[in-house]
């Protein structure tokens, strides 16, 4: 494969509408697949059908996800007939974290290392066998941490000396109003916590609801600063 010029593509790439983001990428690489959790990647896959239809879907199975959220993965599924990849954690690293520290230790000491284990390194092993990945981020999910992102990155978090490996952000710039205007639009699937005041949701321990005017990550982690509102899967968007 012939090596990407990363600055040229982020310059290609700037502000472009989400639709061409993903032609160029699925243009690039055979080898990608789509991260897929939420209502921004719910999207992401309604637009890319349209450009390949086997494309490649993957999603985080933690263990710990709302019975709403497994319903929702299944009704993408069978909407767009599409098969969903879920990457589970290693249960051996699992057993023994529960073990030794119980089922809800990150209300003490932070959700990274119950993140490491159920997601991050499920990730990981999925992504070595790509090239590329593409993510539903946006930059006003989380101004802490998502404000210097940009429509395509090499991903410094995942990437190694051998092996580079790249990620698409079509969404970046899109609002939260935006993401919905589309889903209602064209009639796409949304996991139905979203009716019961649920904007942002991960694992069903660490997410609420969140009340009127409050910001969307408000409702994740709510017990830490907003700082650290990252599990790894995009630790590059800390800055140290």
């Amino acid at each position: 494969m012939t090596p990407i010029d990363i600055s040229h593509l982020q310059t290609e790439l700037s502000g472009k509408n989400p639709r061409v983001i993903l032609k160029k990428a699925l243009e690039l690489f055979d080898n990608i697949a789509i991260s897929f959790s939420g209502a921004e990647d719910v999207i992401l896959i309604d637009m890319a059908v349209q450009i390949r239809k086997d494309i490649s879907v993957f999603s985080l199975d933690t263990g710990r996800l709302h019975p709403e959220t497994y319903r929702f993965i299944e009704k993408v599924r069978k909407f767009y007939n599409i098969d969903i990849e879920l990457l589970t954690p290693d249960r051996i690293a699992l057993d023994s974290f529960v073990k030794t520290k119980g089922l809800f230790s990150f209300y003490d000491d932070g959700h990274h290392e119950c993140c490491g284990i159920r997601k991050v390194e499920p990730l990981k092993r999925k992504l070595v066998t790509l090239d590329a990945w593409i993510t539903g981020q946006r930059k006003d999910q989380s101004p802490d941490t998502r404000h210097d992102i940009a429509e395509v990155e090499t991903d410094t978090a995942f990437s190694t000396a051998e092996h580079a490996l790249h990620k698409f952000n079509p969404l970046l710039n899109w609002s939260s109003e935006q993401v919905w205007d589309y889903i209602e639009a064209y009639q796409v699937p949304y996991n139905e916590l979203h009716e019961k005041g649920f904007i942002s949701i991960g694992c069903e321990p660490c997410t609420r609801a969140v009340l009127p005017n409050q910001h969307e990550r408000a409702g994740r982690w709510w017990w830490e600063d907003s700082s650290k509102k990252e599990c790894g899967l995009h630790a590059g968007n800390i800055k140290k």
